[in-house]
């Protein structure tokens, strides 16, 4: 019901205000899409995204560290996946980072 009376409001203002007709071919008409180019496809990935194996991070996550405070778990974690070649961004109180925050 609501489409037929929001049709019939579109129809009075089309007629009474014809600034508000559509000047060219809908999105979806035969029309457009004759002068629509076709898209490029994007391009593949040369090599697959990396970064640690499941297994690898399961070994760093569950490593015998509950005696560590959080930020010693936290450094620890940073170290292990170094030791692998990936960088773990962590935070601590009193880092670089919080005195470039609060200078900006």
């Amino acid at each position: 019901m609501r489409d037929a009376i929001a049709h019939i409001l579109l129809w009075v203002l089309h007629l009474f205000v014809p600034q508000t007709r559509r000047r060219g071919p809908g999105r979806h008409s035969a029309e457009h899409f004759a002068t629509v180019t076709a898209m490029s496809p994007a391009p593949h990935r040369h090599q697959p995204w990396t970064g640690p194996s499941s297994e690898d991070a399961r070994a760093i996550f569950r490593a015998d560290v509950s005696h560590l405070t959080p930020e010693q778990r936290e450094r620890h974690w940073a170290a292990a996946f170094a030791e692998i070649g990936v960088e773990y961004p962590y935070r601590y109180e009193g880092d670089h980072f919080a005195a470039l925050a609060a200078s900006a």
